[in-house]
């Protein structure tokens, strides 16, 4: 034992009752590595002072040098743990990311349509959609009936985040270029008139992320590529570090430009860790100077 910790007693710690911190949830699978989903997502909560819940959707056997092998959760498993997760602990807001099966998509949407019609939401809550349809090495993680029940699922959340790739395959659209992008964002906004969408562009050589509003108003985000190996996960580090600026109130497009550069900079700062696409620092705000923080 660390003799520093042996000499610790309970009156050498604050004895106030801590606030209650808000609560988000992530729904996802688990990546043992924990560059990407469930276990990088409660970093980023924590990262911003939130406390995560979780429910797992699939066990998958990766690392940074990609994904083996995928085992979906059962749909009744995934149902009980969302249930029992909300009679408990309910959450200000929920991220969905990776869920590997039309079964987990269809429990996910029934899970939320309940909710919603039985109000048994505290409010309107951000639910945030990351549409992994691939994985950072360019694992498949979906088939053609879960894009069907995808498209199921997007009425009962309120916020979207494809990258290029996942926006040409949710409208069937061509996306290589900024223009092509913002078209094809267009296009799934008419489709889904309330849904807040952000078209990411970490892959493009100018990173530029376009957010349409239900309102039909555009905002654009500018972005600088950074060459780096440490980006396995960003897709998951963006959607999550967007709920929880929306759980923190932030405006929709304070959220995505603080998701943006909370991204940016857990890239910069990553460690070196893995032979393949590494994973971000996503606790560097807790370690940060807060005088010379970018958020």
């Amino acid at each position: 034992m660390n003799p520093s910790f042996s000499r610790l007693s309970s009156g050498d710690f604050p004895q106030n009752s801590p606030p209650v911190p808000a609560v988000a949830l992530t729904i996802a699978g688990h990546d043992p590595s924990s560059g990407a989903g469930i276990t990088a997502d409660l970093q980023v909560f924590a990262a911003h002072r939130l406390f995560g819940t979780s429910a797992v959707t699939a066990l998958t056997v990766q690392s940074t040098l990609g994904v083996k092998e995928i085992r979906p959760i059962s749909a009744n498993f995934l149902r009980q743990a969302l249930e029992h997760l909300h009679a408990d602990i309910p959450t200000q807001g929920i991220k969905i990311g990776m869920i590997g099966s039309p079964e987990g998509i269809q429990t996910i949407t029934s899970h939320l349509q309940a909710l919603h019609s039985g109000n048994r939401f505290s409010s309107n809550i951000p639910i945030v959609l990351d549409p992994i349809l691939s994985s950072s090495s360019g694992a498949d993680l979906t088939g053609r009936n879960d894009l069907r029940e995808l498209h199921q699922l997007l009425p009962a959340v309120s916020w979207i985040t494809p990258n290029w790739a996942e926006l040409c395959a949710l409208t069937g659209l061509p996306v290589a270029t900024l223009d092509q992008a913002e078209a094809a964002t267009a296009h799934l906004g008419r489709r889904y008139p309330n849904l807040y969408i952000v078209a990411t562009a970490g892959d493009s050589p100018l990173p530029t992320d376009l957010l349409r509003l239900p309102d039909g108003k555009w905002h654009s985000f500018p972005g600088q590529h950074i060459d780096s190996t440490s980006t396995h996960g960003t897709g998951c580090a963006f959607s999550s570090a967007l709920l929880s600026r929306l759980i923190l109130g932030d405006p929709p497009e304070i959220a995505v430009a603080a998701a943006k550069t909370y991204v940016t900079e857990s890239i910069r700062r990553a460690p070196k860790l893995g032979h393949g696409r590494g994973p971000l620092n996503l606790l560097w705000p807790l370690t940060s100077d807060p005088r010379t923080s970018p958020l």
